[in-house]
């Protein structure tokens, strides 16, 4: 199984762009993941920094600059969802990355609060 470690750029862009309300509160992130092909669009016209800053996990010992170095996507390359923060906790509570999940759950919070529905 992959390991992961956190991406401290990617949860500092993700609550940056959360802080500046460019989020969707309701999606089917089923329907609005990016797929392969919105991804190669995206590093056609952006820096592979740019396309880790989207991704709250980083595999280890993956080579830079390949898709397989970085998971957890917490958005559509465009806006945060919240859809994706829950994929993300969920699938990283899943297989055990603790690290990974508690960036994921913080920045869910933060969304909450942030767009007044936390409780």
């Amino acid at each position: 199984m992959a390991e992961y470690e956190v991406n401290p750029a990617a949860v500092a862009h993700v609550r940056d762009l959360i802080d500046k309300r460019q989020y969707v509160l309701e999606s089917d992130w089923g329907d609005v993941q990016p797929d392969a092909d919105a991804q190669n669009a995206y590093l056609e016209r952006h820096s592979w920094d740019d396309y880790a800053a989207w991704h709250l996990g980083v595999t280890k010992g993956a080579n830079d600059e390949t898709k397989a170095r970085y998971a957890f996507v917490a958005g559509d390359l465009r806006r945060v969802h919240r859809s994706a923060l829950i994929a993300c906790v969920y699938r990283a509570a899943e297989w055990r990355h603790k690290k990974v999940e508690l960036a994921a759950h913080d920045l869910l919070q933060h969304l909450d609060a942030v767009s007044g529905h936390a409780t």
